[in-house]
């Protein structure tokens, strides 16, 4: 998106320097990376980067404004409310695809948020190995607000294991080590020290938990850095399912970020927003009138992950085929532009804008990124299969 680099790295691209890239970054964990990674960083000049920014500080007003949590109060599903909530999510991602106006000018547009976490040590790891094999220019950095690979995983260790103990800390996921971004959760053992544990895997006696250390020392749980999803809790085996019910329990645990927050910052938040950069979102179930133009919306449902259930070719009839639209909403539909060059035709982009909240901070802040790059109908994997210069990649903003 900045011509002058653009050109340089395409110029200068190989397939050679590509897989000597991807070997690098699997060097760390071989085998982990399950998911493509891009040939290319995404450029970002100033001007794009002060419009992203300017549009999530303007989503953190609302998300610090007094009566959040009111206007949020039905957007957690009571089958899954746990209790101790925190004051405020420690970590939330904004999602933005990259789009251009009527003036033919760059410009973000929102497509969701969670108040949850994405994969913040992988992509610090991604941006050191990608300076290794790529010339990036010096002005150019993955990270916000003065931050650098040191800084940015100091604040990282800070925030997940707060005033304990490393090993008394653990990031809990189901069957972790099956999952597609088991790649981070290795990652941020090797950079905070804390343990991957599995739901199945939790001892619990009374209102503690505990685990089993790779050493074999049986350990109180202080504090969870919590990666599980419980949409994707209800899609697992009935075993898995009764083992997830005692985090619903009154236990004796710090959370990092509380899994409420995965529901207060979601699509669910969307309709309380008004900036140029986010677009008009509505509670289906609130809709006196459809719009004229319904094939320039999406219909989303409230809960669901990774994707699962969106509607993008928008009928009448897919609107009345919907039994709970108190669970859904109606977005005006995002065109991503085609603005990354590569040698097989353009490619769209998306950028994951990263913040950090410390506690007893006012606000949380924008810390780093990550970007996907696609060809297909929609982000993704499974929308992108035999496509090249696609997949996860990282975002390098002028600063």
């Amino acid at each position: 998106m900045v011509p002058g680099i653009r050109q340089s790295f395409n110029a200068q691209f190989s397939e050679a320097q590509y897989q000597a890239y991807l070997n690098d970054l699997n060097s760390k964990h071989p085998g982990a990376i399950e998911f493509r990674v891009a040939e290319t960083p995404v450029f970002l000049d100033k001007v794009f980067r002060e419009k992203v920014l300017a549009a999530c500080e303007s989503i953190v007003d609302v998300i610090t404004q007094f009566n959040f949590n009111t206007l949020t109060a039905h957007a957690i599903p009571a089958n899954v409310r746990v209790p101790n909530e925190t004051g405020h999510s420690h970590f939330i991602a904004f999602d933005f695809g990259i789009c251009t106006n009527e003036a033919g000018e760059m410009e973000p547009q929102l497509i969701e948020m969670q108040g949850f976490p994405t994969l913040f040590a992988y992509q610090a790891w991604m941006d050191m190995v990608a300076r290794r094999h790529f010339a990036i220019p010096a002005h150019y950095s993955t990270y916000f607000n003065g931050l650098d690979h040191n800084s940015y995983i100091g604040l990282l260790k800070e925030i997940i294991v707060g005033h304990h103990q490393p090993e008394e800390v653990v990031l809990l996921e189901i069957l972790p080590h099956e999952q597609k971004t088991k790649i981070d959760f290795y990652c941020t053992a090797d950079y905070t020290g804390i343990s991957i544990v599995c739901l199945t895997e939790l001892i619990q006696e009374g209102n503690r938990l505990y685990y089993t250390h790779p050493d074999g020392r049986k350990i109180r749980i202080k504090r969870i850095y919590n990666r599980i999803i419980f949409d994707d809790l209800q899609q697992q085996s009935a075993a898995i399912q009764e083992k997830g019910k005692l985090l619903l329990e009154e236990l004796d645990v710090e959370w990092v970020p509380h899994p409420n927050w995965f529901y207060r910052i979601s699509k669910y938040t969307l309709p309380f927003i008004r900036h140029p950069y986010v677009p008009e979102t509505r509670f289906l179930n609130e809709i006196q009138q459809l719009p004229d133009d319904l094939e320039n919306y999406v219909l989303k449902p409230l809960f669901s992950f990774a994707g699962q259930g969106v509607v993008i070719d928008v009928t009448p009839a897919d609107i009345e085929a919907v039994t709970d639209p108190e669970n859904w909403i109606l977005q005006r539909k995002v065109t991503y532009a085609d603005v990354i060059v590569t040698p097989d035709g353009p490619a769209k982009a998306e950028i994951r804008i990263f913040y950090f909240w410390k506690d007893g901070e006012a606000r949380p802040i924008a810390t780093n990124n990550l970007a996907r790059l696609s060809k297909g109908k929609m982000i993704g994997v499974r929308y992108n299969q035999d496509k090249t210069w696609v997949g996860g990649s990282l975002a390098y903003f002028e600063q």
